[in-house]
């Protein structure tokens, strides 16, 4: 494991031209700092900030506006390590394939080492919250909801019918913070924690729990009632995701949102009509809210990441359907919850977010979704031939057959997998001794050719697994 958390440095930083040169290991928090500092911020943003920059753009990070697309469109040119030892330098104009491939490289290409940043002017955002009835949210979802304001997002309560809509827009006002109360603090957030705790053995409480939360959370008792703020920009983009969790976010093409809401509510509420979803609800209960986002990247004129999982001819809508994990804990409804959810967003024509907990997708679904798969597995092949950057994770839902064998030279291999107790796995796996891999340094990156044949044939199957790293 290559672990760059103290590779982390600010190495330029231009004022004038807005673009920073950082190194790749730099976490966003540290480098929304240093950006504040000189006046400049990141464009867009998502629920947190203690991901590593190479991390974030590699799992294809997003925020949630129609105005932006995912954070690798702020990215203009990268280092990556390779397996052979050389830093290989790619952008838009030079080594386009690789830049393409790294922009969402899941981590199997090599190590990034540096990465060149688009900046922006800093900026204050002013927002405000408000409570509607699911009904009301549907209805406006072609009359602006997502358009009326830079950035909106939405947190959906199943058993109430309700929505919690923010939106923000950039403004030169006064910061004005929300007034506090006791929820905010630590007798909130252990109270609710332990509410949820309960529910693990009582999960028929989680309907009033949400009712609970709502009230006391958010302060809204009624249709209508909103809370408003001004704060600096990147710290407003920011939420609180409050326990270890859960989560299983879709992309959607934007116009299917209200069809895969009413669906999925219906499934909720026992309307198996309306739900058509072929799996059982009985006894079933589940957390709440599921997060609404959404993202445009057809209007980015830079070159598009091989494994972009957003709709590349319009806006994309994210569903996230959030477990927590109280004290640890695993929620009695996960398994068949998000059977249910995935099958409803694979007919709706969706692709899961490569860096959440995704359990029935098969690797045979995956090729099928990405018809740019085969341009990632060339370059991820010439680049990395005996699979150092391999591992079981990217051998279960995207390598396809390797002529017979099973595994690379150099990848990672697991050797079993045991339930963790405190729910969760564990997997045991195994390093290969040494690698045999030849050091090309006087070969150019379009020079160098794989030995591994990851442009052809797929599995028919992929194990419905899914883990929790702790």
């Amino acid at each position: 494991m290559v672990n760059l958390d103290h590779y982390n440095k600010i190495l330029s930083l231009d004022t004038s031209s807005k673009c920073v040169v950082m190194q790749a290991g730099i976490r966003l928090y540290h480098l929304i700092a240093r950006l504040q500092e000189n006046g400049l911020a990141m464009p867009n943003l998502g629920s947190i900030d203690n991901q590593s920059i190479a991390g974030a753009f590699a799992t294809a990070t997003h925020g949630s506006s129609t105005q932006h697309g995912l954070l690798s469109q702020s990215v203009r040119s990268l280092k990556i390590m390779l397996a052979d030892g050389r830093e290989v330098l790619c952008a838009p104009s030079e080594n386009a394939d690789l830049f393409r491939a790294a922009l969402v490289s899941l981590g199997a290409l090599g190590t990034i080492t540096e990465v060149v940043f688009q900046a922006i002017p800093a900026f204050r955002l002013q927002w405000s919250q408000s409570l509607h009835p699911l009904d009301e949210i549907i209805g406006d979802w072609e009359k602006g909801l997502w358009t009326e304001t830079e950035f909106t997002r939405i947190w959906w309560l199943p058993y109430k019918r309700k929505a919690v809509k923010w939106r923000a827009d950039k403004t030169d006002e006064d910061i004005r913070l929300r007034r506090s109360n006791w929820w905010t603090g630590a007798l909130g957030f252990h109270t609710y924690h332990t509410l949820l705790y309960i529910s693990t053995w009582f999960p028929s409480i989680l309907p009033a729990l949400e009712r609970f939360v709502l009230n006391v959370q958010y302060g809204f008792t009624h249709d209508g009632a909103h809370t408003s703020g001004v704060q600096e920009g990147q710290s407003g983009l920011l939420m609180n995701c409050l326990y270890s969790q859960f989560v299983n976010e879709w992309a959607i093409p934007l116009h299917k949102g209200p069809e895969a809401l009413t669906r999925l509510s219906a499934w909720l509420h026992g309307n198996d009509e309306t739900a058509r979803i072929p799996y059982d609800l009985n006894g079933l209960y589940v957390h709440a809210p599921i997060e609404v986002r959404v993202t445009d990247t057809s209007t980015n004129p830079g070159p598009r990441p091989y494994l972009d999982n957003t709709v590349p001819d319009g806006p994309t809508l994210y569903l996230n359907a959030t477990l927590y994990r109280p004290y640890n804990t695993d929620p009695p409804c996960r398994q068949r919850y998000y059977e249910a959810f995935e099958w409803l967003m694979k007919e709706l024509g969706g692709r899961p977010h490569w860096a959440k907990n995704f359990s029935t997708v098969t690797k045979k679904e995956i090729h099928s979704m990405y018809p740019e798969l085969k341009n990632w597995l060339r370059v991820r092949g010439e680049v990395d031939p005996e699979g150092t950057f391999i591992g079981d994770w990217h051998r279960r839902l995207i390598l396809p057959d390797n002529g017979g064998e099973s595994h690379l030279q150099s990848e990672e291999r697991v050797l079993h997998v045991e339930p963790a107790k405190a729910g969760g796995l564990n997997w045991f796996g195994q390093l290969p001794a040494k690698s045999s891999s030849p050091r090309l340094s006087e070969e150019s990156f379009d020079m160098v050719h794989g030995s591994e044949a990851e442009n052809s044939g797929n599995d028919d199957e992929g194990k419905n697994e899914t883990e929790t790293r702790q």
